[in-house]
């Protein structure tokens, strides 16, 4: 193998492919190239097979990535290695030998919403007060309790003598046993039950000791106790185990992540090699300096210095706004200018430490006409509509799954209200049956005999569906036969009402979601599509190609990287958080996030402030960042202070008022919208505009739809004349 384009450092990693090696991986120091060429390498000098290599990551983006440049570097053989996410891999073990532990191997994943289904009714059982015990909280207490390795009866153990803790445990005791019922299992549960598995079955484990001759851990700093314990088990005590990761990067202890899995890997592998990558490709040394200022005051860290071979870059620009519109109202007006300039919208991103603070952005946004999309908001598959159809394939997938029954049993209307399916969970608990099976036989018990036609005739469509799912040629075809003999097509079709046509356009697009991994796949499945959409995380959506500024929190933005990057709200009690000042730890997590932050700026960072910013609705002066005061002053210019902001309000507020009626050119397109037109618009159907208002490269149009006035940018709003 050609190894002359890595530095000395990288191919260090690469070559060390026995025994235990961590690799200390910086901010854009070229992890993804080491792993790729360390998985070359030791398919080509080792005599293993692709199969005999495991590589986790954390994302599916990441997983995307790796898989592509392993396959454009070695071939299609690369597709037999195991390169996939830690959720994925474990659901891949699962299906094989998840019976061991009492489950079968067709089981279903339950996201968060359908958690929160079924710990309601744990709580409406165990008649508990949701003020007294919030949902968010218990299923935040029982993930964590399954991030530590502790089953319901553990938990019930260690928490015997704390009151509020055993009631959580009746709840997460009950939350178990119904997702048994129903054959599923919680996104917490899949590393969970593979850890089990795994300890509990030592010929299992032989088994996957065997396969893996060598395993690569990405991101191993976002580890919790339960991946490290998977990772550990699976390696053993002398194993070939490379983990890269980046302790300074270590944000996600709110998720469980423990920064101490990276810290303490040479007190579990005392002969570990460990490699620091510290040669930046991505950052101005400006930008670097300022970063490693920052990181600088923890102490919990391995220690390393960014460098790069390109001296210098642009200072990085440093502007205290009057108030957050100010701040808004500056970003927006910097990125217009340089997209003048020939900047695309798409080499901006804005980040933030809360996403209370996007509101403020998003307006300016709009009245610049900057195209704008933030990450994190409602996820495609989170729509009603395509939760629908999701619930409706697994349920032909698996008829035990009753959360999912529940949620489509009168979608569309079928005259079985909530109070016949209470009667039927009732005789399901009282039978050990599951709710499915008390459906199709509800002709046989008479409290279910008003509505028992329409249940049977329910569970003879389920039925015929799963015997059709047994034998599918096209796997699209089915989903459309779902779709059409379920009745929820006709069903929006019925109601022909704008919002009805915007979810069957959703629709539509599923269909080719479904079209897309179909082909994609060596052998499409309807489990192996579920499994997909189960596994599918909000930065798995991001398109790097459009052309669009993109807003995110912070957290949202590690692994991303952007030429100029706004890194908003540097105030104390925002960045760091208020929740986070009382102890040490806490702030070094921050103080983690902020180098994240300022590392994913490639050529320009700026840093934005507010003298007084108003959250919920209270009003209060602005503190400085303690971190930004660690960024040593001569790596920062200020910018002068924005005079006559009155005047520039006033004029903003005037050019909304401009005469009505005016013929603008679109920004996109030589299309002319003039007062009185119709147009047609993708959502909201049908209008008249009302007026049309100059505004900066753009035209605001005000429009009377049906379902009320809209007012929205030509450039983007995507609509036709009539």
């Amino acid at each position: 193998m050609d190894l002359t384009g890595l530095n000395d450092k990288q191919r260090e990693a690469v070559l060390q492919t026995e025994g235990q090696v961590l690799v200390l991986a910086g901010a854009g120091s070229g992890k993804t190239t080491v792993l790729v060429n360390r998985l070359a390498y030791i398919l080509e000098s080792k005599n293993v097979k692709p199969y005999n290599i495991l590589a986790i990551t954390f994302t599916n983006k990441a997983t995307a990535e790796m898989r592509e440049r392993i396959e454009a570097k070695i071939g299609p053989v690369a597709k037999d290695m195991w390169i996939a996410t830690f959720h994925s891999a474990c659901v891949r073990l699962l299906r094989g030998c998840i019976e061991r532990i009492g489950y079968d191997p067709g089981f279903v994943i339950y996201d968060t919403s359908d958690s929160k289904t079924v710990i309601k009714d744990c709580m409406k059982e165990l008649n508990l007060d949701e003020k007294l015990f919030p949902i968010r909280m218990l299923q935040s207490e029982i993930g964590r309790a399954k991030d530590n390795l502790q089953d319901e009866q553990a938990y019930e153990l260690i928490n015997s003598s704390d009151h509020r803790k055993r009631t959580v445990a009746e709840v997460y005791k009950l939350y178990q046993q119904k997702l048994r019922k129903n054959n599923a299992l919680d996104f917490d549960d899949i590393v969970f039950c593979a850890v089990k598995v795994l300890s509990e079955n030592p010929d299992v484990l032989e088994n996957y000791q065997e396969r893996f001759k060598y395993i690569m851990v990405d991101e191993y700093q976002d580890t919790n106790n339960a991946q490290y314990m998977l990772i550990s088990l699976l390696a053993g005590e002398d194993g070939n185990i490379c983990v890269v990761g980046d302790d300074d990067q270590s944000i996600y202890k709110f998720r469980g992540a423990n920064i101490g899995n990276i810290l303490n890997f040479e007190k579990e592998y005392p002969n570990a090699l460990v490699v620091k990558l510290e040669q930046n490709y991505r950052s101005t040394s400006n930008i670097l300096n300022a970063a490693n200022a920052v990181i600088a005051n923890n102490r919990a860290r391995k220690g390393k210095a960014l460098w790069t071979s390109k001296p210098g870059g642009d200072p990085i620009i440093s502007h205290i706004a009057a108030n957050e519109l100010d701040e808004a109202r500056f970003i927006a007006s910097e990125i217009t200018e340089r997209v003048k300039k020939g900047a695309r919208f798409s080499d901006f991103a804005i980040l933030y430490r809360t996403n209370a603070q996007s509101r403020a952005i998003e307006e300016m946004m709009l009245q610049y006409a900057v195209p704008y999309r933030v990450l994190a908001g409602m996820r495609f598959y989170d729509r009603k509509e395509i939760k629908d159809i999701i619930a409706y394939l697994r349920l032909i997938h698996n008829p035990s799954d009753s959360v999912s029954l529940k949620r489509v049993i009168n979608e569309p209307k079928r005259g079985i209200g909530a109070a016949s399916i209470e009667k039927a969970e009732e005789a399901a608990n009282n039978t050990d049956s599951s709710l499915f099976e008390v459906i199709c036989f509800a002709n046989e018990n008479p409290a279910l005999s008003r509505t028992a036609t329409k249940m049977v005739e329910f569970g003879v469509l389920i039925n015929s569906l799963k015997k059709a799912s047994e034998a599918i040629s096209s796997l699209t075809d089915f989903v459309a036969r779902v779709l059409n003999e379920s009745g929820y097509m006709a069903m929006l079709e019925l109601e022909d009402s704008v919002e009805s046509k915007t979810r069957i356009e959703n629709l539509n697009e599923f269909l080719s979601a479904v079209k897309e991994y179909e082909t994609s796949g060596d052998s499409p499945s309807l489990a192996g599509f579920l499994e997909n959409v189960s596994l599918v995380s909000d930065i798995d959506a991001y398109d790097e190609d459009q052309d669009a500024v993109v807003m995110m929190t912070v957290h949202s933005a590690k692994g991303l990287e952007f030429p100029v990057v706004f890194l908003t709200g540097v105030e104390d009690g925002l960045f760091p958080s208020s929740r986070s000042i009382q102890l040490p730890e806490d702030i070094e997590e921050e103080r983690r996030l902020c180098y994240v932050a300022i590392t994913r700026a490639k050529q320009l960072l700026y840093i934005t402030q507010t003298r007084s910013r108003t959250v919920f609705g209270r009003t209060t002066p602005s503190i400085p960042s303690r971190f930004y005061k660690e960024i040593p002053e001569e790596y920062i210019k200020q910018t002068a202070p924005i005079r006559n902001n009155f005047l520039r309000q006033s004029s903003e507020k005037a050019a909304i008022r401009m005469t009505r009626g005016e013929t603008v050119r679109k920004h996109i397109s030589n299309s002319l919208f003039t007062s009185g037109e119709r147009v047609v618009h993708p959502k909201f159907g049908e209008g008249v505009i009302l007026s049309v208002t100059p505004f900066e490269r753009d035209a605001l149009l005000e429009i009377k739809f049906e379902i009320g006035t809209k007012r929205l940018m030509a450039a983007y709003a995507k609509l036709k004349k009539i």
